[in-house]
């Protein structure tokens, strides 16, 4: 068998032929109505997830009527204006297939790869990568991934066998990575290609035939690297695509302030704020055609959060304190929980306030958000709480609540992939494995 000397490989693809360019989708120039792109294309439509830790309090956020007329309990109070783009989903579950649940490593890469995990591990392709390959390629970033804690290893986003997606955690880095000095104003009247960027050469078809010798050579694990290391210079020549390009001007973009640096640390003081300050950018970095897809993960799974002043944790809390007699909940933990449920409130009125075409930015967006529990005291992963926020350009019927009834969560999952486009048929596995989407909430 012949063997491969790392320097020797990089040499050759660094001796690799010209960059190709592809055009991108810019949502840029309107019909008359303000419907559509001038060339008729529909506005693009993107998707993103956002994450919170420890679940909800029983009785205070599951609506108890299903349907239109869902009612809004304490904890969904932060949604109530917009209550018709929000869809709550209740009763769907992961599905252990006799595997053991494993506290805050079970719920959420249940729910994103459709595999239990066997162990403290993520067990494969995540659904919102499977999109971001499908839709993300004609961005400058293929997906965002954001952390409102100060934690970059904060992700349900990856393609298994330990490759997972950083999370950025600090809002003006998230500002600079974006905004900064390789940023291209969409809306400016002057544009010049950088010589250094234009000096750059393709790499991927330069390396075809190596690629395929080495493929050949390998085994499964490495063959999967080697896939992923190439996604990977795709995503860079993608970037790089975009900066030669004279972008069009985008009605919806306007560039962001860039904020103010500080520790964000766990302090839930300090996260509300760095969430808050992301949410903004990111608006206009979908609004700016910058990325199609996004993974807001505003707290961790074993919810490390603190009240400023104190050293117990949210997640200690679920634990630790008592459920109130009168009040039939734990206040201190519960807390934690409004306060997420706050901000949830606040990025989807972020998104929606950014107009586009005839409507705003979230319609033009599938949200997923859910948590890893349902009520974390118990760590059960049986009724995650999900809701969709958007409706994926008028493709999603919003403001339900459907209940699940023990079906298995990959049904949601399965229909935010179809509902932005995927040709995906199935989801999942063992029980897991569904090829059902929730055709009611399809347009």
């Amino acid at each position: 068998m012949r063997t491969f000397d790392r320097r020797r490989v990089l040499r050759s693809l660094l001796g690799g032929s010209a960059i190709s360019v592809a055009l991108p989708l810019f949502d840029c120039v309107l019909n008359g109505n303000g419907t559509a792109l001038a060339s008729g294309a529909p506005l693009p439509v993107r998707f993103g997830t956002w994450f919170w830790g420890l679940g909800v309090t029983p009785g205070r956020w599951k609506p108890t009527k299903t349907g239109k007329d869902y009612d809004i309990l304490p904890e969904l109070r932060p949604i109530e204006p917009f209550k018709k783009k929000i869809s709550i989903f209740s009763g769907f579950d992961v599905l252990l297939d006799g595997k053991p649940n494993f506290p805050h490593q079970t719920g959420g890469p249940g729910f994103r790869t459709g595999i239990a995990p066997p162990a403290l591990a993520f067990p494969g392709v995540s659904f919102d990568v499977m999109i971001a390959d499908a839709i993300g390629g004609n961005t400058r970033f293929r997906s965002i991934e954001l952390s409102g804690i100060a934690d970059s290893t904060n992700t349900l986003s990856g393609r298994g066998a330990g490759q997972m997606n950083p999370s950025e955690s600090s809002a003006l880095a998230f500002y600079t990575r974006v905004f900064g000095p390789d940023y291209k104003d969409p809306n400016a009247g002057a544009f010049v290609p950088d010589p250094k960027i234009m000096a750059r050469k393709s790499v991927l078809s330069a390396v075809t035939e190596q690629r395929q010798e080495l493929e050949r050579q390998l085994g499964a694990a490495d063959k999967a690297r080697l896939d992923q290391y190439f996604t990977s210079l795709r995503q860079v020549e993608n970037q790089l695509a975009m900066q030669l390009q004279k972008p069009e001007p985008l009605l919806a973009c306007a560039n962001p302030h860039a904020p103010e640096g500080f520790d964000v640390g766990h302090e839930v003081e300090n996260v509300v704020k760095n969430h808050e300050l992301m949410a903004q950018i990111l608006a206009m970095a979908l609004a700016c055609n910058q990325t199609k897809v996004f993974n807001m993960h505003i707290n961790n799974s074993a919810s490390s959060l603190t009240k400023r002043g104190s050293t117990t944790s949210h997640h200690q809390l679920t634990h630790d304190e008592q459920i109130d007699e009168k009040l039939g909940y734990q206040p201190v933990a519960t807390q934690f929980v409004k306060d997420l449920m706050d901000q949830w409130g606040t990025f989807v009125r972020v998104l929606d306030g950014v107009k586009e075409g005839d409507g705003t930015l979230l319609d033009n967006t599938l949200v997923v958000a859910h948590s890893d529990t349902d009520f974390a005291k118990v760590h059960t992963v049986s009724s995650l709480p999900v809701m969709f926020a958007g409706s994926a350009g008028g493709r999603v019927k919003s403001g339900v609540h459907i209940e699940g009834k023990g079906e298995p969560v990959t049904r949601l999952a399965l229909t935010a992939m179809q509902a932005v486009g995927l040709a995906q048929d199935r989801f999942g596995s063992g029980s897991m494995e569904t090829k059902k989407p929730l055709t009611e909430v399809f347009a």
